[in-house]
């Protein structure tokens, strides 16, 4: 048996079962965040891909959804593996250690809304960014700091924080060291992630696990995973993300609601249970 992890199933011997892992189908539903050369690539070999295995993994109903409809793969192909939140993304109340990684990553004292994710258009960084000042002018003594590392077509987003002149109100770290997420995401006021598309969404679940309220966008998969654990938004309508923003910034009420239901939420993905049912798919397979 082989297990293709990453969307591209290679030529295997006649007689091998193969499975084939589906993470998104982010360049179909949101081509405008590829660039043309992968989307190409993608929508050439996917496809082909996904026909060949004898199974597919996707990483969320939201996935497998997009498996049926846009390729008309049947349901019965597919099985859908929902990822797991590590045990180190936990509360972190030790203020010593919470300035010891705002000192680490130049992040000054202001509060901050977190968004996490590679620094290209899906992330929908942009408009994050141009709902900033349409904050309540009292609410607006906030920074935004995006943790991810430079991905595609991302100047545009660089662009947008010079032309709205909010050089010293957003911060992108680069890379973060994980041993230091559990603290960048406890130090929130909450976790921002107002993607176009997503096939999962991780670190809506990390930032439950955290104990941080989280925003997130009402497309794909990322209702799934949030369940009602998260203020939705509408990712196209800076008015929405302003006043989702708004609303986790000063409603305590909310936020502790959030608190409450997303540390319940993330209790539901484990590796555990990851672990196991991509078991039983090997061996139904090994069987098959």
């Amino acid at each position: 048996m082989y297990h293709a992890t990453d969307f591209v199933l290679p030529p295997t011997r006649r007689g091998t079962r193969t499975l084939l892992t589906v993470h998104d189908l982010s360049f179909v539903r949101a081509p405008e965040a590829a660039s043309p050369a992968l989307r190409r690539y993608l929508n050439g070999v996917v496809p082909r891909s996904v026909q060949r295995a004898d199974h597919v993994l996707a990483d969320s109903q939201a996935t497998k959804d997009d498996l049926v409809a846009l390729y008309g793969t049947s349901p019965d192909k597919i099985t859908v593996l929902l990822s797991g939140v590590n045990a180190r993304f936990r509360r972190i109340e030790d203020q010593a250690a919470l300035d010891s990684v705002r000192r680490k990553y130049q992040i000054d004292t202001k509060p901050y809304f977190l968004a996490v994710g590679t620094i290209q258009p899906r992330k929908n960084y942009e408009r994050l960014i141009q709902a900033l000042p349409m904050l309540p002018e009292a609410q607006r003594d906030v920074q935004l700091v995006i943790v991810g590392g430079r991905g595609w077509l991302e100047e545009p987003i660089y662009a947008t924080v010079r032309e709205l002149g909010l050089q010293d109100r957003v911060k992108f770290l680069g890379f973060a060291d994980d041993s230091d997420l559990p603290a960048l995401y406890s130090g929130a006021i909450c976790l921002a992630f107002p993607s176009l598309y997503e096939g999962f969404g991780l670190p809506l679940l990390e930032a439950m696990a955290c104990g941080t309220p989280t925003l997130s966008a009402n497309v794909s998969s990322l209702v799934e995973v949030a369940g009602d654990a998260s203020v939705f938004v509408d990712p196209l309508s800076l008015d929405s993300i302003s006043e989702g923003l708004a609303r986790v910034l000063t409603e305590k009420d909310l936020r502790a609601a959030l608190i409450e239901r997303g540390y319940a939420q993330a209790t539901r993905f484990t590796w555990e249970a990851a672990a196991s049912r991509l078991l039983g798919v090997y061996q139904m397979l090994l069987k098959g």
